[in-house]
């Protein structure tokens, strides 16, 4: 499984899934978008790719980053799940087809 959303709300403008990671998902490129990201690790590590810097990031700890700087988030070692929070810009990059409710 590459990544799937098991839980999705939405607040102020903001979306903010709990996200699944299993090792199997290769990061292939990195993106970037106008915005910020922030995720906290509810189990397992991540392996979060920001620019050339490669940071472990485990259960309990958190990140947060401009979404300018080309990054990308996989499994480490194990599935991982994380809880993060979307802008607009963050949601259609990472969540195709997604839509607010009305």
């Amino acid at each position: 499984m590459a990544a799937s959303s098991a839980t999705r709300s939405s607040r102020r403008g903001a979306t903010i899934p709990k996200m699944r990671f299993t090792p199997d998902r290769v990061i292939s490129e990195t993106k970037v978008q106008p915005g910020y990201e922030c995720c906290t690790v509810l189990s397992g590590t991540v392996q979060l790719q920001l620019g050339e810097r490669t940071i472990l990031v485990s259960e309990g700890q958190a990140a947060e980053f401009s979404t300018m700087t080309p990054h990308a988030i996989a499994a480490y070692e194990g599935p991982v799940e994380i809880l993060t929070i979307f802008d607009h810009d963050g949601e259609r990059a990472h969540l195709p087809g997604h839509r607010h409710p009305q």
